[in-house]
Order: C-alpha cells, then structure tokens, then sequence
C-alpha cells in the first residue's frame, strides 16, 4: 500500500468518481490512477468502487471505511508538512476558509484585510458554500477552517468554537407601511409577503423557530443565499426582507428602512472550527483571535482537547460573545 494510492481514492472520491478530472487536478495521467486504485484494491482484496464497464459508479460499503481511514491518514501527512513550515518559515504558507456570502461580504473584510497585511507570504483562499457544503470541506479538509451559524454541529470530526452573536433586521422600502410603525409585532411581520434565506441557512431556523411558536403561517414568496440578492428583491417590491442585521450598509442601503427584529427573533451563534487533530500553524492561531478575541491560543489549544460536544459546550458555557 503507498501513500500515492490513498491520495488517488481521496481525490477520485472527492471530484464525483470523475477520473479524468482527477488526474488534471494532479497533473497525472488517467490510466495511472486507474492502474493505482485497481493495485490498491487487489492488494487489500475489495473493492473500493463499484463500476459498469470502464465507469466508476459509486464507493463501496467497504470503500467508504477505507476512506475514511485515508482521510485520516492523508490529514496526518498535511499535518506533518504544516509543522515543517511552521518550524522554516512562521510567516509563510496558505490559509484556506470556508464560509458564506453574509460572512464573507460584511463580516471578514476588516479581518482578512488587516491579516493579509501582517501576513503578506501566507495565501489566503476563501471558498463559499451553504452550510453543509461548508461543513463537509472543513471535515474532508478542503479547507484549514469553517465559518458558519447553521448546519456545522452536525458534523462530529469538527472543533466548533463561538465568535459571536447577531440577530436580524426587518428591510422594507421607505414607502411600506412597517416603515410608518413605531413598534412591530411578528404578526404585523407575518400578515405580509416574506423575503429571506434559503431554509437550513444564516440562522434561518430561529427565524421559522419564532413563527412556530406564536402558531403563524409566514408566506415567504422568495429565498435566497445571498443578503444583497435579498435586498435587490425587496426593492422590487416583493415582499418584507428578514436578513442579518450585519448585512445593511448604512451607505448602500439608504434607499431602505431596517428595523431591528431582535426583539422577534432569537439571537444565533456565529462559530469557527476545524477538524479534531489539526495542526494550527501561528499565523493560523493569529487569524482566529483577529475574528474573535476571546479565542486566544490558549483557549483554542484547550478546546481541541476536549474529547466530546457536551465537553466543548461546557468550555464556552460562560463566555461573554460579541453581539452584532
């Protein structure tokens, strides 16, 4: 078994059992990988893909536990690389980060722009996603760390740690009739049509949470990922924008009213995290802390420890978060 042949079912796996692509991506050729994964499969006696033909069609049962455990394996190795560079160079390397639009487009800019600045040799690659596309590129290690409020508690490979709390803005045009009301009620925001997230993303189930326990039936006419997509639609007249608060420009948005709805709705968490056994390399450390204070090295050191979610959980019990 060489460690090549666990990079080729990795990389196989993870571009839709697409060989053909896997090999550009690896700069190699199509019949080596082949050749490789038909070795590795002889070797251990299974099969990792099933085929019709030349095709490969799906992973095996058996398939998926041996990547799993390549996986693993294929992080230890990356994790040995980053210790080498730490030790050659601190200040030189990459960093890659998973996140949304709301992340990416209100809450990063200041951070990202004051670490490339301090950091001018590391790279720094950003990837968006829903959440659980988030989650996943985090857990596979596509990415060095996750960003994201919903979905990621699902995935147990993750080290989630809070940044901070925010809640949601009411946006309608000047002219609308929530504009002219001096207090707002859920009901008052339930009698008209709704634009606002994809469900299962940017804190949407506190927002379906709240209507659900008043017994209210919201008519959301328009969904999207995207807070600047949101309100382009709002423009439009189509209905009443409920999006992150982060996410209105007091320039951009003047043509808007935003009313805080955080008396309707509860307050989400905001984490970051990264796979269980990853090795954070000082400028890493140095990012994390820049997006959230409170998540020193020490601290982050400490959570890496814990050995289960309620452990973690009790960590943060009593961190005082950032509101937004």
């Amino acid at each position: 078994m060489k460690l090549q042949q666990l990079k080729y079912i990795w990389e196989v796996a993870h571009h839709d059992l697409n060989v053909s692509a896997t090999a550009q991506v690896l700069y190699t050729s199509q019949p080596g990988i082949s050749k490789q994964i038909r070795l590795l499969e002889d070797e251990l006696g299974i099969e990792i893909f099933a085929r019709s033909g030349k095709h490969l069609t799906r992973i095996t049962p058996a398939g998926e536990a041996v990547l799993k455990v390549a996986g693993e394996i294929l992080g230890k190795v990356d994790s040995i690389k980053q210790i080498a560079q730490e030790y050659s160079n601190d200040k030189k390397g990459s960093l890659s980060l998973a996140t949304t639009h709301t992340q990416a487009r209100y809450a990063l800019p200041n951070v990202i722009e004051a670490f490339i600045h301090d950091y001018p040799e590391v790279s720094f690659h950003m990837h968006q996603g829903n959440p659980t596309q988030i989650a996943e590129m985090a857990a596979d290690g596509t990415v060095d760390m996750a960003i994201a409020t919903e979905g990621m508690d699902h995935f147990t490979d993750l080290i989630m740690m809070p940044c901070y709390r925010w809640n949601r803005s009411i946006v309608v045009p000047k002219d609308h009739p929530l504009a002219q009301k001096s207090s707002i009620s859920l009901e008052d925001v339930a009698t008209y049509p709704l634009v606002t997230y994809v469900f299962g993303f940017t804190g949407r189930s506190k927002l379906d949470d709240a209507f659900l326990q008043r017994d209210l039936k919201p008519k959301v006419v328009f969904t999207a990922t995207d807070a600047d997509v949101i309100k382009t639609y709002v423009r439009l007249g189509l209905g009443v924008g409920i999006l992150a608060h982060m996410a209105i420009d007091p320039e951009m948005d003047r043509d808007l009213v935003s009313i805080d709805a955080s008396h309707l709705f509860e307050a989400s968490i905001t984490k970051i995290g990264m796979r269980k056994g990853t090795f954070l390399r000082g400028f890493q450390f140095r990012f994390i802390e820049r997006f959230a204070p409170h998540l020193t090295k020490a601290v982050i050191e400490e959570a890496m420890r814990c050995t289960s979610r309620h452990e973690l959980d009790e960590l943060f019990k009593n961190t005082p978060l950032p509101t937004y």
